[in-house]
């Protein structure tokens, strides 16, 4: 067989110029492309106002008391200002996806539009498609900017505040620092059990340097060691812990002798995790999904369940986050296509705002729940998008009748 006549089969068998052919723009109905330029002018004004209000909350007002109190430069406040952007425009897509849905067919059925399309046999159900297409691409936008630009964008903005401050880099710093190591200890009997091994605590990370830090050593059976320094710090050629000093002391359970000696440098072999769960930020949306999968990786060995349970959740919130811009637009479009319904811009502002907080709210208690370890993460983070979708079928439905 040619290798002409190869290409040739494989373009019968994947017509990819036919699809792209199908995917452009004039090839849609006319009545989609015409609903998503109806909706594309309420989308982009809902975008920059809530963006507008939640970052003037958000950041304008506690940059300019910086300004004014810390002596912030109005250049770094201007690049903070830009680079907090990105955050609050994931807030904003979901809210103005509703506002767009629903202003958009409310003007349409006070226009009598929409009973024009019915007289002519078209469904509500069908009215709706290009509404839960521009959702669906929300959605995607949302995940993007969340995964892809926000973290780096979050962090960014914190380190350029923090510098113009004089301040230390909040990634190079932590607090209560606490790992805990488990393996395999072969017993006295000649047994050999899972258990604890190390437990490792430090009250302060700095610059890559742990401060008051205190290690136990239960990895051999019928011994213990307590190790306690004024620093410790990762040796990267020695691949051990340095520490600075301290003392170390051990207990022999079987005899009940002590013996303690004061060191002023002092190699430790441990892995150097502790400087990873250092590193975690407190706001797991500083993360990316990758890192946070690393980072519930790490309090999990850790032994940090309760942490572990939360970076879990979050990770499904990443997920599920993005689907409330379908939920949205699946009750605003239900809402709008509804016979008789005339909202004006205000109204269509008023509603967005209380279905927000009502959703917000129920996402609010699910994740607490999921949190506590009530609900399973998945449940807990996914939950609202199934009842949002629920509730946006139901109204769809009435509307339809």
């Amino acid at each position: 067989m040619t290798t002409s006549v190869a290409l040739q089969r494989l373009q019968r068998l994947l017509p990819l110029t036919r699809i792209g052919t199908l995917l452009r723009w004039d090839r849609l109905p006319l009545m989609d492309r015409w609903l998503v330029g109806e909706l594309i002018g309420p989308l982009l004004f809902g975008i920059a106002a809530f963006t507008a209000v939640s970052l003037s909350v958000g950041v304008v007002f506690e940059l300019v008391r910086r300004v004014a109190e810390s002596g912030l430069p109005l250049l770094a406040a201007l690049q903070v200002l830009l680079l907090r952007l990105p955050g609050f425009l994931v807030l904003a897509f979901p809210m103005a996806t509703l506002m767009a849905t629903l202003l958009a067919y409310s003007n349409l059925t006070g226009k009598s539009e929409l009973t024009a399309l019915r007289s002519v046999g078209v469904s509500t159900r069908r009215m709706v498609v290009p509404a839960l297409a521009v959702s669906v691409l929300m959605s995607l936008l949302t995940f993007m900017f969340n995964d892809l630009i926000v973290p780096q964008a979050n962090l960014a903005a914190t380190n350029t505040l923090e510098i113009a401050l004089g301040k230390a880099l909040t990634t190079e710093k932590g607090n209560n620092v606490l790992y805990s190591r488990f393996g395999r200890i072969k017993q006295l009997e000649g047994e050999s059990i899972k258990q604890l091994t190390h437990l490792f605590y430090s009250r302060k990370y700095l610059h890559g340097v742990m401060e008051d830090v205190t290690l136990i050593d239960f990895s051999r059976a019928g011994q213990r060691q307590m190790l306690t320094a004024t620093t410790g710090r990762w040796n990267n050629s020695q691949g051990m812990w340095e520490f600075s000093n301290g003392y170390i002391v051990n207990l022999d359970e079987a005899s009940g002798t002590t013996t303690s000696a004061r060191f002023e440098r002092y190699f430790y072999p441990l892995s150097r995790n502790p400087v990873e769960i250092a590193k975690i930020p407190s706001d797991p949306a500083a993360l990316t999904v990758g890192q946070a999968l690393r980072a519930e990786r790490l309090l999990e060995e850790a032994g940090n369940a309760k942490e572990a349970r939360r970076m879990r959740v979050r990770i499904q919130e990443k997920f599920a986050f993005p689907a409330i811009c379908l939920v949205f637009g699946l009750i605003g479009s239900s809402l709008g296509v509804r016979p008789y319904n005339r909202t004006s811009r205000s109204q269509g502002f008023g509603i967005s705002v209380l279905l927000i907080f009502g959703y917000y709210l129920m996402s609010f208690i699910f994740s607490s729940l999921g949190i506590s370890g009530t609900l399973v993460p998945i449940l807990a983070a996914w939950s609202p998008v199934v009842i949002g979708l629920v509730g946006g079928l139901f109204l769809l439905n009435k509307a339809s009748r």
